[in-house]
C-alpha cells in the first residue's frame, strides 16, 4: 500500500499522520458504538422504526449548515478548534446515562445533534491542519488508511456497543464514548504544527467564505461528476440506513442488538477498502474506481431484500466495499484541487453537497418505511445505484482526476492539497 521501508506504510512515518490516525482510531470506536446504540436506544425505548432512524438523521442534519461551519475551521487556528470539539463531546455525553424513558429523548437528540455538527467542524479543521503533513501523492493512501482506522472501529465497536447496552442500558455506551474523545483530544494536542493566526479578511468576509467554496467545486471539472455521483450514492445509501431496523425486524425476525452484525460486516468489507484504495487509485481513473464502487454498493443494497441472514450479511460486506470508494475518489480529488487556506470551506461544502442528500433520505426513509415495505424500497435503489454507476462512468473522461501508476495524486496547479475527510 504505497510506499513503503521495512514493511511500514510511507505515511505512518509521519509522525503526524500516525497521531492524527490514532485519533480517528480512538474516537472512531466510541462513534460506531454510540451510532449504533442510539437507534437501539430509542428503539427499545418507544418501539418505533422511524424514531430510530432519527436519530441517525439527527447526527447527520448538521450537514445542511456545513459551509457556515466549515468557515470557522478556516477563520481559528484549528488544532485549538479541534481539541475543543473533542472535549465538548466528552462533556455532553455524560448527560445521556439520565436518559430512562421515553419522554426524556429530548436529551438524546440534542446531543446528537450538537455531535453532528461538531463532526462538520472537525472534518474540516483536520483537512485542513494535516495539508501540511502529507504529500499529495499519498492522498489515496492517507484517505485510504483514514478509511480503514474509521471504518475498522465497525468490526468491535458495534458489538461490544449492543452487548454492553444489552448488559447495562444506554448511560455505560455514553461514557465509554466520552472517554475515547478525551484520548482522541490527547492525541491531537501532541501534534506538530505551527499555525499562524488566520486572517478574519475584511467585513463581510463570512459571507463570501460561505459561497467561496460552492464555486471552487463547481469550477473543477475534475471534481464535479465525483461530487455528484457521491451526493447521490450518499442519498440512496441514507434510504438503505432508514430501513435497517425493518430489514432486522420484519426481514429477518431478529432482535434490535442484531444491527451490530450487519454494521460490523460492513466494517469489514471498508477495512478491505481502505487497505486497498491507494494502490487502485494509482492505477484506475478516479471515476472508474468510483463507479465500480457505486455499482457493487447497488447491488448489495439491493440484496438486502432478500429475506436470509447469509444473504444480508453478504450485502452489508458488499455496502462495506463499495460505498466509500466514491467518497475517497470525490474527497482526494476535492483535496488535490484547492488551495489550503480555503480547504477548510471547501472540504465542509463537498461535505454539504455530498451528505445533505444523505440526511435527507434518513428523514424520508424514515416515513417511507411506515407506509412502504423495505422489500420494495431496497431493489428501487438498488437500480438508482446502478444508473448513478452508469452515468459516473460515461461522465467527463478528457477531465477525469485519475492518472495510471505513479501519477495519482500528482499536485495541482492551482495550490496545495489537504488530508482526509475524517467523516464520523
Amino acid at each position: 500500500m504505497g510506499s513503503t521501508r521495512g514493511g511500514v506504510p510511507r505515511v505512518l512515518r509521519d509522525r503526524n499522520a500516525t497521531l492524527a490516525l490514532a485519533g480517528v482510531v480512538v474516537s472512531g470506536f466510541g462513534t460506531s458504538a454510540m451510532w449504533l446504540v442510539s437507534g437501539i436506544w430509542v428503539k427499545s425505548l418507544t418501539g418505533s422504526d422511524s424514531l430510530a432512524a432519527l436519530t441517525v438523521f439527527a447526527m447527520w442534519a448538521p450537514v445542511l449548515v456545513g459551509p457556515l461551519l466549515g468557515v470557522v475551521a478556516d477563520r481559528v487556528r484549528r488544532r485549538p478548534l479541534l481539541i475543543g470539539c473533542q472535549l465538548l463531546l466528552a462533556v455532553l455525553l455524560t448527560a445521556l446515562p439520565a436518559v430512562d424513558s421515553a419522554d426524556r429523548l429530548w436529551i438524546l437528540f440534542g446531543v446528537l445533534v450538537v455531535y453532528g455538527a461538531s463532526g462538520v467542524v472537525q472534518d474540516a479543521a483536520e483537512a485542513a491542519l494535516v495539508a501540511g503533513a502529507v504529500d499529495r501523492r499519498l492522498l489515496g493512501d492517507f484517505n485510504g488508511l483514514r478509511m480503514t482506522a474509521n471504518e475498522g472501529m465497525k468490526l468491535l465497536a458495534p458489538l461490544a456497543g449492543a452487548a454492553l447496552y444489552a448488559r447495562y442500558g444506554g448511560g455505560p455506551v455514553a461514557l465509554l464514548d466520552a472517554a475515547t474523545f478525551v484520548l482522541a483530544a490527547g492525541f491531537f494536542a501532541l501534534l506538530r504544527v505551527r499555525e499562524e493566526r488566520p486572517d478574519p479578511g475584511p467585513p463581510g468576509a463570512w459571507r463570501s467564505g460561505l459561497a467561496e467554496g460552492v464555486r471552487r467545486l463547481r469550477g473543477a471539472p475534475a471534481v464535479r461528476p465525483l461530487v455528484l455521483a457521491a451526493a447521490a450514492t450518499m442519498l440512496l445509501a441514507g434510504v438503505n440506513g432508514a430501513l435497517i431496523h425493518a430489514v432486522v425486524d420484519r426481514g429477518l425476525g431478529h432482535a434490535p442488538p442484531y444491527t451490530g452484525v450487519l454494521y460490523a460486516a460492513q466494517g469489514a468489507g471498508s477495512v478491505v477498502t481502505g487497505l486497498l484504495a491507494g494502490p487502485l487509485l494509482r492505477r484506475l481513473p478516479e471515476r472508474v474506481y468510483a463507479g465500480a464502487g457505486i455499482a457493487l454498493f447497488a447491488v448489495s443494497v439491493g440484496a438486502r431484500a432478500l429475506p436470509y441472514d447469509a444473504v444480508v450479511l453478504a450485502s452489508a460486506v458488499g455496502v462495506g466495499l463499495g460505498l466509500p470508494c466514491v467518497l475517497v475518489a470525490a474527497l482526494t480529488a476535492v483535496q488535490r484541487e484547492t488551495p489550503e487556506a480555503a480547504l477548510g470551506r471547501t472540504v465542509a461544502s463537498a461535505h454539504t453537497l455530498i451528505h445533505v442528500p444523505n440526511a435527507v433520505a434518513l428523514a424520508m426513509g424514515a416515513g417511507l418505511v411506515a407506509v412502504v415495505s423495505h422489500t420494495v424500497l431496497l431493489p428501487v435503489a438498488g437500480v438508482a445505484g446502478l444508473l448513478t454507476a452508469g452515468w459516473l462512468l460515461r461522465a467527463a473522461p478528457a477531465t477525469d482526476g485519475g492518472a495510471g501508476p505513479g501519477e495519482a495524486g500528482a499536485p495541482a496547479t492551482d495550490g496545495p492539497g489537504g488530508a482526509p475527510d475524517s467523516a464520523r
